[in-house]
């Protein structure tokens, strides 16, 4: 049977492969799990993240399109689980863990509705399906990793509960003074750099500065707002290079880890672990029925959590395009993924898959992206490699 024609009950009473007796760790998004003594926490763990998969009989996409997405819409879902997963962390901490028919915070049912199959959702099928079509993707053609990274960047600036920074980071290249404009935007309003000296501004110019505690006069500022970061990679030419797959792995390790999206030809996953040689997923291709909110706006919400033992699959098998994502809910988080990135580039057995640097590197300056002022000069690049 198609795994695109399968309904839920199917896969609930069907059977799956039962995770390995292995005492190789197990990653799941920055935890580490040991298999022999801790299969409990695992599933627990890959049951609480949001599992999105086709769906029918929703609403039309703009009034008169597809009524499901069956066939076209996996990586648009898999980029709908790992945003999810960045405003799981984001709202309700990486520890939080979803139990079947037990009351759940407002929180998660917030950030669920965000995600119910119509269009006024702000992460729904529709819209992301509606905001291709500026990047060149016709409703009902498959995805890529760069175009959903681009998509849910734009889509992110509308959700005001959240106020996440989506960045996406192209050329293989992370430029740190680059997130930290888009992450603290005050800095610019108080005429500080991306590395801003606060002992440097005149008296008055900030106020109610404390250790993790500053804001401009009469504003209501975030010191930093929550960055989700997706790094779209190509890691080979048809398939995977061998030398990219200890960096690939050490990436479930960080613990600021989102995962991978990614996967086969026309077939994409969402990557959240893995064990020895093979990767840990969660499939979107199985087509479940839409689900219509409460009226007091909860929602049914069994078929949103895979309850089943995780997909697993050789890590060779994986195509060579993805994107990687992270997620940075203070400056301290972010500071301490460069560290660590930076620590990992100091590791030999594997090639970099991209590049950390400082500032913009000189073929990529741009005066309007850094909002430079004339004759002001760029600090001092720094690369680093994973």
């Amino acid at each position: 049977m198609d795994a695109a024609t399968l309904t839920y009950d199917t896969l609930r009473f069907g059977e799956f492969e039962d995770f390995p007796e292995t005492s190789d760790p197990v990653w799941i998004l920055g935890r580490e799990y040991n298999a022999l003594t801790e299969k409990d926490d695992i599933l627990s763990d890959v049951t609480s993240r949001l599992w999105f998969t086709y769906r029918k009989n929703f609403p039309p996409i703009g009034g008169t399109g597809p009524t499901s997405d069956t066939g076209w819409g996996c990586m648009l879902r898999c980029g709908q689980m790992i945003l999810g997963e960045a405003l799981t962390c984001r709202h309700l901490g990486r520890d939080w863990r979803w139990s079947s028919g037990h009351k759940q915070r407002e929180e998660y049912v917030s950030i669920l509705n965000a995600f119910i199959d119509k269009k006024d959702s702000y992460y729904s099928i529709h819209q992301i399906a509606q905001m291709g079509v500026g990047e060149g993707k016709p409703i009902g053609q498959w995805y890529g990793p760069n175009t959903v990274a681009q998509v849910l960047k734009k889509l992110a600036a509308f959700d005001t509960w959240s106020r996440l920074v989506v960045h996406v980071a192209m050329d293989n290249t992370v430029v740190i003074e680059e997130i930290k404009r888009l992450c603290m935007p005050w800095l610019d309003a108080a005429g500080l750099g991306a590395c801003g000296d606060l002992a440097a501004a005149a008296p008055g110019e900030l106020n109610g500065c404390a250790e993790g505690a500053c804001a401009l006069p009469g504003d209501d500022v975030e010191l930093w707002r929550p960055l989700v970061l997706l790094i779209p990679l190509r890691l080979g030419l048809s398939d995977i290079n061998d030398a990219y797959i200890q960096t690939l792995k050490q990436c479930f390790m960080l613990p600021q880890s989102l995962g991978v999206i990614g996967g086969k030809p026309n077939s994409a996953h969402y990557f959240i672990g893995y064990v020895g040689e093979e990767l840990i997923y969660l499939d979107p291709h199985t087509t479940q029925p839409a689900v219509d909110p409460c009226d007091d706006g909860h929602v049914p919400d069994e078929t949103y959590h895979c309850q089943h033992p995780p997909c697993r699959m050789h890590i060779c098998e994986l195509d060579p395009s993805i994107a990687a994502g992270f997620f940075c809910r203070t400056e301290d988080d972010f500071d301490d993924w460069c560290m660590r990135i930076r620590r990992l580039s100091c590791h030999r057995g594997g090639l970099p898959m991209f590049e950390l640097v400082d500032s913009q590197p000189s073929h990529m300056v741009s005066v309007d992206a850094l909002n430079l002022t004339p004759g002001k000069t760029l600090s001092q690049q720094v690369s680093c490699h994973i």
